[in-house]
């Protein structure tokens, strides 16, 4: 489970990405109204509790936009923040920071969002050892970053790519029945092919399928959907090397049921493709604003 931090390629390229669906044509509103010349400062305000996540994301769209602008962090992420904090300051050309706000704000919101959610799911299972964890629902394009933001949440990633990890699931199961082997056999061949240095996991839904695969050699058992009982047994019946993963249903009402199991893992999809947005919101400080 690689945990590594967005490159700055990678930060310039997705920021890079939006400021060209938000930006390419220019922002005739503040063209048609705001004086280049003038200036002023906003702050960057919490509306909503939660943690937050994406500043850095924030203030590389500020600065693509204007080199010029000043961006100044008050509060760093993984923080909990309440109403009527002030996330961080941006100085300079008006014009600069209202073409530069809705990209921003979109990244704080999202971001921050599934910090949040997270950090609820960190906090239902508290005092008990399961690992809670992303998956691969991610949006197209933002993956480093939101399962950044999953870690400032205090979460942590699976997978981020297919090169991650062998994670054997339904449809490969599928695939390889069709062909006449059987579960045993589909670990030992992807046991035998894959690269030495990676574990090997596999999707199961019944207790009798999770002892065959840890009997198989399976690194880390994945039991989709599987009731907090079933999961008990699998846990009772298996070798105590042998990682279990919960995934599949998992919701704020029975995570901690899956964490009281006894299982390692509980990877949960919601973390990134059902985030609502943190309220955050950008106000131009009125008094700042002045003709250079």
């Amino acid at each position: 489970m690689n945990e590594s931090q967005p490159s700055e390629e990678q930060i310039n390229s997705i920021v890079d990405t939006a400021l060209a669906e938000d930006t390419a044509h220019g922002d005739v509103t503040s063209q048609a109204l705001i004086p280049p010349a003038l200036m002023g400062k906003a702050s960057i305000l919490v509306k909503q509790q939660g943690i937050l996540a994406g500043t850095r994301v924030a203030s590389r769209v500020f600065l693509r936009v204007d080199p010029s602008l000043e961006f100044e962090k008050l509060i760093d992420d993984g923080t909990r923040v309440e109403p009527g904090d002030v996330i961080a300051t941006i100085s300079g050309r008006v014009i600069s920071i209202l073409k530069a706000e809705r990209v921003a704000l979109n990244f704080l919101q999202r971001l921050s969002g599934i910090a949040t959610q997270t950090g609820q799911y960190v906090a239902s299972t508290g005092g008990l050892p399961a690992r809670i964890t992303d998956t691969r629902k991610t949006t197209p394009g933002l993956r480093q970053l939101e399962k950044y933001a999953v870690r400032m949440g205090g979460g942590h990633n699976h997978r981020h790519h297919l090169g991650d990890g062998i994670l054997i699931k339904d449809n490969h199961l599928v695939a390889m029945r069709a062909l006449g082997l059987s579960l045993s056999e589909i670990i030992a061949k992807a046991r035998q092919n894959a690269p030495p240095e990676l574990e090997i996991e596999v999707e199961v839904t019944t207790v009798e399928e999770a002892i065959e695969a840890a009997e198989a050699g399976s690194d880390i058992i994945l039991l989709d959907n599987m009731k907090p009982d079933d999961m008990c047994r699998v846990v009772a019946s298996i070798p105590a090397h042998v990682k279990t993963e919960a995934s599949g249903g998992i919701t704020l009402e029975n995570v901690r049921q899956a964490a009281m199991a006894g299982v390692d893992i509980i990877s949960i999809g919601a973390l990134t493709h059902s985030a609502r947005a943190l309220d955050i919101s950008l106000e131009l400080e009125p008094e700042t604003v002045k003709l250079d």
